[in-house]
C-alpha cells in the first residue's frame, strides 16, 4: 500500500555518512524467478547492500508463478527496509530506482516491477528497467575485474555463450530447448532432493560425496553413459533429462545409485558447456572466461572451466553465491550504468516482459565515446 511504501526510509536524514559529495546511488529490485532481492550500489561499484529471500517449494515440486509472486509481494517491503538499513542511507540519498524488466516468470516479474514503480512515484525518482542477463554480466565484470571475457551465462532459465561486440552482448551459442539449471532442477525433483537451499547445490554435494567415497575406496568414479548433445555452438538438455529421469525410475535393482546419477549428470552437462565455451574463445580470439548465473556457483563447473582455459593460457573469472545467484545489486549496478549513459526509462515503458534477449540491449556504456 502507499502508506507502507511511504514509510520506508523515513527518518533517515542523518545516515549515509559514507556517501561523499554528489555520488550516484542506485537501488535495484530483482524478482524474475524464485528469489526477491534488493541491492544498493554506488557509481564507483561499491555494493552497500545486497539482501534477498528465496521462495522454497517442497521436495519434488517446482515453484509456481502465483505462489512465487505472492512470496515476493510479502517480502519486498521488508527487504527494501533492510537494504537501506544495511547501506546506512536514507531514501533522500538515492539517485535512481532500477528493476528487472525481463526475462523471467511473468507474475514474479510483475510483482517486482510494481514495487519499483511505486517507489519511483512516491520518492520522485527516475526508473530504469534492466535486462536480467545483462545484470548478471555487468555484476560479474565489476566484482571480478574481468574486462572483455567470453561469458558463460548458466542459470535455471538461461544458457548462453556470450561476447561483447559493437555495442551489444552477442550470443554465440545457447540452449535450443531448456536451460542447464532447469535440467538439474527437474532431475533433483525426480530423485526427490530438497529445494533448500537449491536443487543444484544438493546435486553438487551428492556428486562430490560420490566422487570422494569412490577415491577413498581406491576406485575410479563410474560415469554413466548419458546422451551428449552439442550442435555446433548450441547445446540441448531436454533429451538428456528425459533419459536420466527414466534411468532414475528404474533404480529398483540399485545397480546405479542416485549419487552416481548426480555425478554423471554434472560431468556430462558441464563438459558440453566447456566445449562450446572453448569454441567461442577460438572464434573470438579471447583468452578469458567469465562464468555468471546461478549454476556458475558450482565448483565442479568452475574447476572444469579452469582446466580448459588454463590450457589456452587464459584466466577464469567466477563469483560466489552472493553474486552468481539472482540478486538486487546486479540490477542496481546495470541500471546505474544505463542511467548514466542514456538516462531513465520512460515511465510508460517501465513494463516487464518474459522474453527479453541479451542481444536486444544496446550496451551504450561500453561504446567508446
Amino acid at each position: 500500500s502507499e502508506s507502507v511504501f511511504h514509510r520506508i526510509g523515513m527518518g533517515s536524514d542523518d545516515v549515509g555518512a559514507g556517501i561523499r559529495g554528489n555520488i550516484m546511488v542506485a537501488l535495484g529490485i530483482e524478482g524474475s524467478a524464485n528469489k526477491i532481492g534488493v541491492g544498493i550500489v554506488t557509481e564507483d561499484g561499491t555494493i552497500l547492500a545486497n539482501v534477498r529471500k528465496t521462495f522454497i517449494s517442497p521436495p519434488g515440486c517446482g515453484f509456481l508463478p502465483k505462489e512465487t509472486a505472492q512470496h515476493h509481494q510479502n517480502e519486498v517491503v521488508g527487504l527494501i527496509k533492510d537494504a537501506l538499513k544495511a547501506a546506512c542511507i536514507g531514501r533522500q540519498q538515492l539517485t535512481v530506482i532500477c528493476y528487472t524488466k525481463g526475462p523471467g516468470m511473468g507474475a514474479p516479474l510483475r510483482s517486482a516491477a510494481v514495487a519499483a514503480r511505486t517507489l519511483a512515484l512516491l520518492w520522485n525518482l527516475p526508473l530504469v528497467g534492466v535486462n536480467h542477463c545483462v545484470g548478471h554480466i555487468e555484476m560479474g565484470r565489476i566484482v571480478t575485474g574481468a574486462d572483455d571475457p567470453v561469458v558463460l551465462y548458466v542459470s535455471g532459465g538461461n544458457t548462453q555463450v556470450i561476447s561483447y561486440s559493437h555495442g551489444r552482448y552477442r550470443i554465440f551459442g545457447e540452449t535450443i530447448d531448456i536451460a542447464v539449471g532447469n535440467c538439474l532442477d527437474r532431475f533433483a525433483r525426480a530423485i526427490n532432493l530438497s529445494n533448500d537451499p537449491s536443487p543444484g547445490y544438493n546435486i553438487e554435494q551428492r556428486a562430490l560425496k560420490y566422487y570422494q567415497e569412490s577415491v577413498a575406496a581406491g576406485k575410479s568414479p563410474e560415469l554413466c553413459e548419458f546422451p551428449y548433445v552439442v550442435k555446433g555452438m548450441d547445446v540441448s538438455f531436454s533429451g538428456l533429462l528425459s533419459f536420466v529421469e527414466e534411468v532414475s525410475k528404474n533404480m529398483v535393482d540399485r545397480s546405479v545409485s542416485a549419487a552416481q546419477l548426480c555425478y554423471s549428470l554434472q560431468e556430462t552437462v558441464f563438459a558440453m558447456l566447456v566445449e562450446v565455451t572453448e569454441r567461442a574463445m577460438a572464434h573470438t580470439g579471447q583468452r578469458d572466461v567469465l562464468v555468471v548465473g546461478g549454476v556458475g556457483c558450482n565448483e565442479r563447473l568452475q574447476e572444469m572451466m579452469q582446466i580448459m582455459v588454463s590450457e589456452r593460457g587464459g584466466r577464469v573469472f567466477c563469483t560466489d553465491e552472493r553474486f552468481c545467484i539472482d540478486n538486487g545489486a546486479m540490477i542496481a549496478w546495470a541500471g546505474l550504468l544505463e542511467y548514466k549513459s542514456t538516462g531513465p526509462t520512460l515511465f510508460e515503458e517501465t513494463t516487464c516482459t518474459q522474453r527479453f534477449r541479451t542481444d536486444q540491449v544496446l550496451v551504450s556504456w561500453r561504446i567508446p565515446k
